[in-house]
């Protein structure tokens, strides 16, 4: 049995989780999530909790299994707390300023990069080296997340670029150390 599957979701109290034709669908204060569920796998709502489960123990089920409950899991948190992914960006001249929904990012190029971000999903700058990433929907986060950090990745040399708040990147000494 999959560790992970065989654990119900908790609702709290404000969510509403309903399914409906292969369809779950989790709308709290903070919005509605929608996820497409495999046929081989059962949701059912009961007493406040989500349970999921699978019809036998083949391999594609069981992969199945931990991965439904999982993502549900992720919808409820989604809609109630959301999602947040925070970066920093490194390196002399290297800023990100905030201009209508989008951030505008400066990281060594001949033209500042514009990154909008798609319908709920919403861009921050704290500060000139921060940016926050936050939505509901953990997947959308991080892909925006990832796309920004893909506009300059950190360089092990002197470790400029932009790099996730909690990223620890591994330094390689140059040429001249390795005497």
């Amino acid at each position: 049995m999959s560790r992970i599957g065989k654990e119900p979701v908790t609702v709290p109290d404000g969510v509403d989780v309903s399914v409906a034709d292969g369809i779950i669908s989790v709308t709290g204060p903070k919005g509605t999530l929608e996820q497409d569920v495999h046929p081989a796998i059962t949701i059912t709502v009961e007493e406040g909790q989500v349970v999921v489960t699978r019809p036998d123990d083949e391999r594609e089920n069981r992969a199945l299994h931990g991965l439904t409950r999982a993502l549900v899991a992720n919808m409820v948190h989604g809609v109630t707390q959301g999602w947040e992914r925070k970066l920093e960006i490194v390196g002399v001249g290297y800023r990100a300023t905030k201009q209508g929904s989008g951030v505008q990012i400066q990281v060594g190029y001949s033209h500042p990069v514009y990154v909008e971000p798609p319908e709920g999903v919403t861009i921050d700058v704290p500060a000139a080296t921060q940016i926050t990433v936050s939505g509901t929907s953990k997947q959308q986060v991080g892909q925006v997340a990832a796309d920004i950090r893909a506009i300059r990745k950190p360089e092990p040399y002197k470790g400029k670029g932009i790099r996730y708040a909690d990223e620890h990147i591994r330094r390689k000494s140059g040429k001249a150390a390795g005497v």
